[in-house]
């Protein structure tokens, strides 16, 4: 056996040492965070034998390159864990600025502090790691690094290099004075909900140096475009405003009236308040530009509009104020929009341009609408959808008076007249002037005369005609063989948008934004998908906040933008869901790959159903809760029914005195969900449940406490004992009553409630975690830092707890299950678009499978990309998506390094399939990335021999959960043993043989066997 063979087995069986030992341990204690020369790292270790401890740091440059840095080695003596404090010494230029002494080295892309115990080999190439712990460092960009204060006399070489640096201009982004608080545009309900933007101070000490000055006399204007659909119903509406730290109107603040007027107000030094009316009215339907200049104690505020002709209205009004004018626009928070004491108007907010050092200059006559209002044109929408409107009304009028003509006609006429006279006669087929109609408009004007005809002349609503369009096209959908018939089914959808159903203006945003059988146009999917925002729609709402929380249509990602629609939805959710209805179910989480939730999925006439009835009759408490639950939420395919869903709860409740139902039914009683409200006999059954220690019914009453007795104390003191048992309910209550002022004994206290609507929201409260996105919002000054892109999380998981979200999974769950995979792909694809995971790798599952080629191939290779890559940017992305996207980069992009990180990531998530394709790459002969296999906790002597590295990929592969992977990955792993054998023996083997066959057998079978058992110990 020659040196190198004899030097790799070395080396395989060092490493498989770690396995065995378990004192080795070794822990960094307190990282830093960046590179920071100095830092006391304090590194917990011990070790089985003699060994050493090596800190090294790894840096890895946006070449490529890699390098090594030893920061220090020390002996570790066998015996208790030690605490050793090393004084780090990074290098001069991973710490400092380049100066000429220290050198500019190539831009830092990451580093990673690593320590380990192990045994030195022949050389430190060949060094065994038994246990390691890794910290990744933040690198500091270069110009953002402090400069190192070198000797006071340095050498004349060192001095003149230093004098030529300092003549050097270091270049750093731009401060802008211009702030672009809305880029986008904003659809408004004319609810409480708005955009929330927080300035900071400036970086630049010239720059804060006149903010701050000019906070007495400001000098400064504020741009904003508004549409107007309707004017505001009560006093005042929010266009745009300022809230001090205070929660205090403050300056500016613009606001519309009742009777179509700009309210104006400002503040002073002293606080007070000072406003104003402009004599102008704002019209409707047009898209206006409102500019507030502000020049000391002189404000004026111009008005530019224009209509669908391009025609132009120009109004301007002055004032003065008697006191002087303040704005610090660091202080509090703008809200555009709707906000906490104001609603904002019905209609639509574009662009608002901030200018905080200056008034730029602008015409008051010409109007340069912005492109991003142009490309969407909203007025062509609005006025090709009012024709059609006016069209059809028209023929409805037509219709009705038909109609009760007819009806009349026939009530006192004898049978002999309609048989000689009425039906003798030639009929008239001519039809009136109003009933003449275009081909694409047919089918409605024949829906709106069936149900004109239908109603006894009655006329009817534009409404309902388009929720019978929207019915008519999904019926002609069902009946679709493929997504090319999507083309000849559009055109009843856009009409049915243009009679106001949201349902059909959300699906068809999603054909237009995924080009799902028809030309993709992303600018009109927005245009239909603000419109039914605009109308409340759940699903649009939720749609514009993944939009805006990802950043798409060459805009940038908003959080402020995407938390305004997140926390419409999610407020009107914790709403929605006391008010039950054929529109909503509850939202389930089912992915199609999963089959032992699909085999779960049941409904009133299905096995398992009946099966659960016939056990509740018999006795079983669980099962009475589980039909209860299926009927009064809708889960598992069931139908809501919350009339016999009670008599489940009063059965569980009386009978079986079960806890769970005793409190569900408690809860129906007090609500009158389905039974007539009976206060007393409820709070009997939460009594009963509470002796039992159910802590939803110590909660529960509580709250009958506070809501009927108006016993603070007591309540308080039952929501304390249910949160020591964990209740998400009980702390969300006491959140509010610390938020309110309400709590018995103390004043109001917002820090304290926070603490609270935290733990609720941890606890998975849906209003627990609304009102702790709210704060996060704007922060409390002193004790709650703002985090917007938390604020989202939260509002965005809230908002998926919306039953209408609900009701498109189970319709497109149900058609999957009835093998339509057409309505199935179609109802993903809305749910999908709105950002919902599961919706998102169901999409992407369903173009994979492709069943009955519904999809063109490359359309299909499109769409799993598109949707898995969405699917994985989850915060708990699924393993199987993760699978599958390594797998596309593989396969199409050819992109290893990219799909190997995707593997990496599935096989951290306890996917034995990722061990495997990272062995098969290792196999073609890929070489893994060092982070990589510090990820997956593997040090880099692996890299020194690529079969020893995939032998321990396909073992931990074997050895993973799940009994479907051992036996692949067992072949797997046979097979790398038998091509090495073959390498190696092979050729010794055939030499024995030529020699002697008969005498030499033996020991060869001998020594093969004993090698692959060696092999058997390679390391995980």
């Amino acid at each position: 056996m020659d040196s190198n063979r004899l030097c790799r087995y070395t080396l395989q069986f060092c490493l498989s040492i770690q396995i065995v030992l378990g004192l080795d341990k070794v822990t960094l204690l307190n990282p830093p965070e960046e590179p920071t020369s100095g830092h006391p790292l304090k590194v917990l270790y011990s070790c089985d034998k003699t060994a050493t401890v090596w800190l090294e740091c790894i840096v890895s440059f946006d070449t490529g390159a890699m390098s090594t840095l030893t920061l220090g080695h020390w002996t570790c003596v066998p015996g208790k864990a030690k605490i050793k404090v090393v004084r780090l010494g990074f290098p001069d230029w991973l710490v400092y600025r380049a100066d000429g002494i220290v050198p500019d080295v190539q831009w830092v892309l990451s580093a990673v502090l690593r320590v380990s115990v192990g045994y030195s080999g022949l050389d430190d190439r060949h060094r065994s790691v038994l246990v390691q712990d890794v910290a990744t460092l933040q690198p500091v960009p270069s110009l953002s690094r402090p400069r190192k204060q070198h000797p006071l006399c340095p050498a004349w070489s060192a001095e003149m290099l230093l004098l030529a640096h300092k003549t050097w201009k270091s270049q750093c982004p731009l401060e802008k004075e211009t702030v672009h608080l809305l880029s986008s545009m904003y659809a408004s309900t004319g609810e409480n909900f708005g955009i929330t933007k927080v300035l900071g101070v400036y970086g630049d000490k010239g720059l804060e140096y006149l903010r701050l000055k000019a906070v007495a006399f400001p000098w400064c204007m504020f741009s904003i475009w508004v549409f107007v659909i309707r004017h505001c119903q009560q006093s005042m509406c929010g266009v745009f405003h300022h809230i001090d730290s205070h929660e205090n109107y403050f300056t500016p603040a613009l606001f519309l009236t009742s009777s179509g007027k700009l309210h104006v107000q400002m503040n002073g030094e002293s606080g007070d308040s000072s406003a104003f009316l402009c004599p102008f009215q704002v019209p409707l339907n047009q898209w206006c530009n409102f500019n507030v200049a502000l020049r000391g104690r002189a404000v004026t505020v111009s008005m530019k509009c224009t209509d669908d002709k391009k025609r132009h209205i120009v109004h301007s009004s002055d004032h003065t104020f008697r006191h002087p004018v303040t704005l610090d626009d660091t202080d509090g928070y703008f809200v555009i929009g709707g906000g906490k004491y104001v609603r904002g108007l019905e209609g639509f907010y574009g662009p608002l341009v901030y200018y905080r050092n200056r008034i730029p200059q602008y015409s008051t006559s010409d109007v340069a609408v912005p492109e991003i209002i142009e490309n969407v044109n909203l007025m062509g929408w609005l006025q090709a959808c009012q024709e059609f409107r006016l069209d059809l009304n028209v023929k409805i009028t037509g219709y009705s008076l038909k109609a009760r003509k007819e009806a009349e006609s026939e009530r006192c006429v004898d049978a002999y007249y309609n048989w000689m006279v009425k039906d003798t006669r030639p009929l008239n087929l001519s039809c009136e002037p109003w009933e003449e109609t275009f081909p694409r408009k047919q089918k409605a004007a024949k829906l709106a005369k069936f149900l004109v005809f239908k109603h006894g002349g009655r006329e009817v609503t534009l409404a309902s005609v388009g929720k019978a369009l929207y019915a008519s096209s999904l019926r002609k959908l069902s009946k679709a063989s493929r997504f090319g018939e999507l083309k000849k089914i559009l055109p009843l959808l856009l009409q049915a948008d243009c009679l106001g159903n949201n349902e059909a203006l959300h699906l068809s945003a999603s054909l237009y934004n995924t080009g799902l059988g028809v030309k993709r146009q992303p600018i009109k999917a927005w245009l239909l998908t603000l419109l039914a925002a605009q109308k409340d729609s759940r699903l649009a709402l939720l749609r514009l906040g993944y939009l805006h929380q990802q950043g798409d249509l060459d805009f940038p990602p908003d959080t402020d933008l995407a938390y305004a629609y997140y926390a419409n939805i999610a407020k009107q959710t914790t709403v929605d869901r006391q008010k039950q209805s054929a529109q909503q179910t509850f939202v389930e989480s089912i992915y199609l790959n999963n089959e032992e939730v699909l085999e779960l999925q049941t409904n009133e006439n299905h096995h398992i159903f009946q099966w659960l009835s016939l056990q509740a009759r018999n006795g079983a408490a669980e099962a009475e809760q589980a039909i209860g639950r299926m009927l009064f939420w809708g889960q598992q395919g069931v139908s809501p029914d919350i009339q016999k869903a009670v008599r489940h709860y009063e059965r569980g409740a009386t009978r079986l005195r079960d806890p769970v139902a005793m409190y569900d039914y408690a809860i129906v009683l007090m609500q009158g969900h389905g039974v007539e409200k009976d206060i007393p006999r409820a709070v009997a059954f939460l009594k009963k449940a509470m002796e039992q220690g159910f802590s939803p019914a110590i909660n529960a009453l509580g709250w009958y406490y506070e809501q009927f007795e108006k016993d603070y104390e007591r309540a308080v003191q039952l929501w304390e004992q249910a949160d020591l048992h964990g209740s998400p309910d009980a702390a969300m209550n006491l959140g509010v009553m610390y938020s309110q002022g309400l709590y018995p004994g103390k004043a109001a206290d917002q820090s304290m409630a926070y603490k609270y609507y935290l733990k609720s929201a941890q606890r998975g409260h849906v209003s627990g975690a609304v009102h702790l996105a709210d704060l996060w919002t704007t922060g409390i000054p002193g004790h709650v830092e703002r985090r917007p892109s938390d604020a989202v999380l939260w509002a965005k998981w809230a908002a998926e707890h919306n039953g209408y979200l609900g009701k498109v999974l189970r319709r497109a769950l149900d058609s999957y299950l009835e093998s339509d995979m057409l309505m199935s792909f179609l109802f993903y694809v809305m749910a999908a678009e709105s950002g919902f995971v599961a919706a998102q790798f169901n999409v992407a599952y369903l173009c994979e499978q492709n069943l009955g080629d519904l999809l063109d191939p490359d359309f299909a290779v499109h769409c799993m990309k598109k949707y898995y890559n969405l699917t994985i940017q989850s915060q708990t992305p699924d393993t199987y998506a993760l699978i599958r996207m390594g797998d596309l980069l593989y396969e199409v992009q050819k992109d290893l390094f990219s799909a190997a990180h995707m593997y990496k990531k599935a096989a951290l998530g306890h996917n034995a399939q990722g061990w495997h394709n990272l062995g098969f790459l290792v196999e073609e002969g890929y070489r893994l990335p060092l982070s990589v296999l510090i990820e997956l906790g593997l040090s880099e002597l692996y890299l020194a021999d690529s079969n020893v590295l995939v032998t321990t990929l396909y073992t931990r592969c074997r050895d993973s959960e799940g009994t479907d992977s051992y036996l692949p990955c067992a072949l797997s792993l046979f097979s790398v043993y038998w091509q090495s054998f073959q390498k190696d023996y092979i050729p010794t083997i055939k030499l024995s043989s030529t020699l002697a066959v008969v005498v030499a057998a033996p020991p060869v079978v001998i020594i093969v066997l004993s090698l692959l058992r060696g092999r058997g110990l390679s390391p995980h």
